[in-house]
Formats: structure tokens, C-alpha cells, sequence
């Protein structure tokens, strides 16, 4: 087999399912979702995160995450890196501004759109806070194991699952 690049093929080293999730801060929505799929997706995936605006990790995200027993405490708040965006499968925007401002990709990468509530934005008391934090965890957990259990962008069964799949 020919290694993955400009023809969108892979060898044996490389039959990792890559995804990267975007978001404006990279700072809740797309550090949880990289976590989920560290931690749910195993072997076969690798994750990434990036902002357009990289703010810092919310401390909240970390904390609702460790309640379920997933650690993002050492997670860092990332730019868009090329060299990943080129290597992706799929990219995962998280909030509108992520999915209008997402740079150009490759023709094979996939590109979907998960609209999920800012939870950074959530105002309140910190109990109420957490809950907007919590609700909006588990919405992306929901979309991460569909993803990673029934493959929602139709191409993880093949080698080639780069290709045809938009």
C-alpha cells in the first residue's frame, strides 16, 4: 500500500481515523470532545483540538470531564495547526462561527457541523453554571460515541474512507 498522502491512501501505520473538532476558544467544547475520543475511541482513532482564537482551558470543562472520569486537566488551548488540518479525516466545527471561519481543507476531508450552546457563556450561580456545562458534556458525548459507533460519516469500514464520503 502506498502511504497516506496527495492520494488519500494509507499503509497499516496509518489506519487511525483522524479528527480534529474546532471552535472559537479551544477552550470547552472542542477540549471535551478531543477528550471523549481519547477515551472512548481507542486504537483506531486520534483526536485533535484547535481554536480559531485559542483562549485557554475553561476550568469548568475540566471539572465536568473529571466527574466522569476523563482527565483534560493537561489538555492545552491550541491554533488551527496545518499540518493537522492536511492529515485529518474529519473536521468537527462546534460552534457557527468555527463552521463560517473554517479555513479551506483538503478535498477528502469531511467537514461536519455540530451546533452545540457556548457553555462558557452560561451565567448564573457556579451550581448553575456547572449544569449548563454538564448538559452541554453530555450532548457531545452523545455525538462522539454515534460517531465512533456507527461511523455518522460513512467511510470508517474503508481504507480509502477519505475519499467519497462528503
Amino acid at each position: 500500500m502506498r502511504k497516506h498522502g496527495e492520494d488519500g491512501l494509507r499503509n497499516e501505520d496509518t489506519l487511525r481515523k483522524r479528527v480534529l473538532f474546532l471552535c472559537t476558544g479551544n477552550s470547552c467544547r472542542s477540549q471535551m470532545a478531543e477528550g471523549f475520543v481519547r477515551a472512548l475511541g481507542g486504537e483506531s482513532w486520534e483526536a485533535h483540538s484547535a481554536g480559531l482564537d485559542p483562549q485557554g482551558v475553561n476550568p469548568y470543562a475540566i471539572k465536568v470531564m473529571s466527574e466522569i472520569g476523563i482527565d483534560i486537566s493537561g489538555a492545552k488551548s491550541k491554533p488551527i495547526d496545518p499540518t493537522i488540518l492536511e492529515q485529518v479525516d474529519l473536521v468537527v466545527t462546534l460552534c457557527g462561527s468555527a463552521d463560517e471561519k473554517c479555513p479551506a481543507v483538503p478535498a477528502r476531508v469531511k467537514r461536519e457541523h455540530w451546533p452545540l450552546e457556548d457553555p462558557a457563556r452560561a451565567v448564573g450561580s457556579a451550581e448553575e453554571v456547572l449544569q449548563v456545562f454538564r448538559r452541554v458534556r453530555d450532548e457531545i458525548r452523545t455525538r462522539v460515541e454515534a460517531l465512533l459507533e456507527h461511523d455518522q460519516w460513512g467511510c470508517a469500514d474503508s481504507l480509502d474512507f477519505g475519499r467519497g464520503c462528503r
